[in-house]
């Protein structure tokens, strides 16, 4: 397929990255316009609370006003209208229920501020439920049920990234609408405690809900610097269990990685992180951290587009990865 081809059908296609720590310094969305991506969901906050979960979601709200560039993601056609527009959509997204405290009212605040989805746990236990990297895996409390529950109810998007397997599969239990991982690669091609079992990426799919691929090194392979294959191969096992219908970008692109930060800054990073339990050097080697060979950075995301077209997916499928099968769920979960 000639290059043209790859350039068209990434054109054409409605490019989302659903997860985007990276997006908090809001230099780099330059980055993702530049990659022609269409939308991007920033990690607004993961352990803390109501107030400063606010404060940040208030100044997201006036720098979209501000930039004519921007707009605000809240229903499942702002998507195609931002492509329309040539303009880049923002999605607000926690990694954690911290901004709830013990109040399931803030989901619907949250909501209505434009937040579309939760993540129940980071790595370490809450009053949600477990997290990944816990020595125990109890799953889901009685306030978690009724989180789930609530999110349900306020359209809000559950996502079990980061939680343990038993919360995550009581979450996919007690859903009524459709749950994801929003950046969990399968353990039966990279065997990580931050990848998912078959068992997790059936249950998840079953529900309507799909499982985002994450370029995070240790969880692509075991080399420190992964291909674009290698990250691909992902694609092709989720595609092959449950269908192409369950698959789409939750790359998690991050400050600490190597090509945004120097060795300095992402090792005092790194080690803010590990000494206060939320990583586990088992499961997150230290600095430096480069991110998939080829799609280093958001602004390479056409050599994924390429890359899938070469490796015989279908221009269809193609574009269902990029970002379709995301809109469904969001359009399946908002109402939308």
């Amino acid at each position: 397929m000639a290059k043209l081809d790859h350039d068209r059908v990434h054109d054409e296609a409605i490019v989302i990255d659903a997860v985007s720590p990276l997006a908090m310094r809001r230099q780099y969305i330059d980055w993702y316009i530049e990659g022609g991506a269409t939308a991007t969901a920033p990690t607004i906050a993961v352990f803390e609370g109501a107030g400063p979960t606010l404060r940040i979601l208030g100044d997201w709200i006036r720098a979209i006003d501000a930039d004519p560039r921007l707009t605000l993601i809240k229903r499942a056609a702002d998507f195609a209208q931002a492509k329309a527009e040539g303009k880049f959509g923002i999605l607000f997204h926690f990694q954690g229920t911290g901004p709830i405290e013990d109040d399931l009212n803030l989901i619907d605040a949250y909501k209505a501020l434009g937040v579309g989805m939760i993540q129940l746990a980071y790595n370490i236990k809450n009053s949600v439920g477990d997290g990944c990297e816990e020595r125990t895996d109890a799953g889901l409390s009685n306030f978690g049920l009724q989180v789930v529950e609530r999110l349900n109810e306020a359209r809000v998007v559950v996502d079990c990234t980061h939680a343990g397997y038993r919360t995550t599969m009581d979450a996919i239990e007690a859903s009524t609408r459709p749950v994801v991982f929003s950046h969990s690669n399968p353990k039966a091609v990279r065997d990580s405690r931050r990848n998912i079992t078959d068992d997790q990426i059936k249950a998840a799919a079953a529900t309507g809900g799909l499982i985002g691929m994450v370029g995070f090194p240790s969880f692509v392979s075991a080399s420190a610097k992964p291909t674009l294959d290698e990250f691909i191969d992902h694609i092709d096992y989720v595609v092959k269990l449950v269908g192409d219908d369950h698959v789409g970008l939750g790359i998690d692109y991050y400050w600490i990685q190597a090509a945004f930060t120097d060795l300095e800054e992402a090792t005092r990073l790194y080690e803010e992180f590990v000494s206060a339990g939320k990583w586990r050097p088992e499961s997150y080697p230290p600095p430096p951290i480069h991110y998939v060979d080829g799609i280093e950075t958001p602004r390479d995301l056409r050599n994924l587009t390429r890359r899938l077209l070469e490796r015989g997916y279908s221009e269809e499928t193609t574009k269902k990865i990029l970002g379709g099968n995301w809109i469904r769920v969001f359009r399946e979960v908002w109402g939308e």
